[in-house]
């Protein structure tokens, strides 16, 4: 059977959970003018300050996720992990082959969402927890009937809370050892900077700002001008100054192994896990 388009100008887009990940992508793509409010829905069950979340930027807040199904051409399952299964085994009697599926739930893979909602429309998407501010690093793998056109939607509705790459499900592990969990090795960064600062003897909230905008500011230079980080950090380096003396300890330390050990790590554990 040829599956139906997409209708990209008037599909509706529904979320099967209504947790901050929910919430943030809703909030991007109503912000960002992709959809409007009235396009969107979700379900918030018993969880009043999730219905309140959602009703409060105009989303409407259904009754049950069968609903929500019913009246989406799109669908964003955004449930814990361990839920999937139960919650999508659920959903097979309302799902269609002309429904697109996104899963952004981390380690479950494609083949075995597939499985369970027995349809192959399906396109795996690994956001992060910047999306809250709409500077997600987000990754998409298509799934086994999930067309290019398909994929160009969910580029466009994941685009509208920061990047997103495409790549195969094999890099996924990767990727959540990296962007998934990333973000919580440079909260951790900035606070040790923060706490350096004050150990130099300036005022927590300066160091602390100081700490966040530096961090900011040299991500937009490794993003903005296309340089090496290699070598954005040599055109900082002078001979005997200040800088240098800091990435010597830096490396007497073992920062660079420890943050590659970090991202590896994680990336073992989501195998594991998944």
């Amino acid at each position: 059977m040829e599956i139906a388009s997409i209708p990209a100008d008037t599909y509706t887009l529904g979320f099967i959970g209504a947790g901050k990940m929910a919430e943030s992508i809703a909030r991007g793509v109503v912000r960002s003018g992709v959809l409007p409010p009235s396009r969107i829905r979700t379900a918030a069950h018993s969880n009043p300050a999730r219905r309140d979340a959602f009703e409060s930027f105009g989303v409407s807040v259904l009754s049950s996720n069968e609903d929500v199904v019913r009246e989406s051409n799109v669908v964003v399952l955004s449930v814990k992990p361990q839920l999937v299964k139960d919650v999508v085994s659920k959903l097979t009697p309302v799902i269609t082959k002309n429904k697109l599926l996104v899963s952004v739930a981390a380690g479950v893979k494609l083949k075995d969402l597939q499985e369970w909602a027995g349809s192959d429309r399906f396109i795996r998407v690994m956001p992060n927890t910047p999306a809250a501010v709409g500077e997600a690093a987000s990754v998409m793998s298509l799934g086994a009937a999930a067309t290019e056109e398909d994929g160009s939607i969910v580029a466009k509705l994941f685009g509208s809370i920061g990047k997103i790459w495409k790549a195969e499900e094999k890099y996924f592990d990767g990727i959540t050892g990296l962007s998934g969990s990333g973000p919580a090795y440079i909260y951790l960064a900035i606070e040790a900077l923060a706490d350096g600062g004050v150990a130099a003897g300036l005022p927590r909230d300066l160091s602390l700002s100081l700490a966040s905008q530096t961090v900011l500011g040299a991500a937009s230079m490794v993003s903005q001008t296309g340089k090496h980080p290699g070598q954005l950090k040599d055109d900082v380096t002078s001979p005997g100054g200040t800088t240098i003396a800091g990435i010597h300890e830096l490396e007497n330390g073992g920062f660079r192994g420890t943050l590659m050990n970090a991202v590896v790590a994680a990336a073992k554990r989501s195998r594991e896990l998944s």
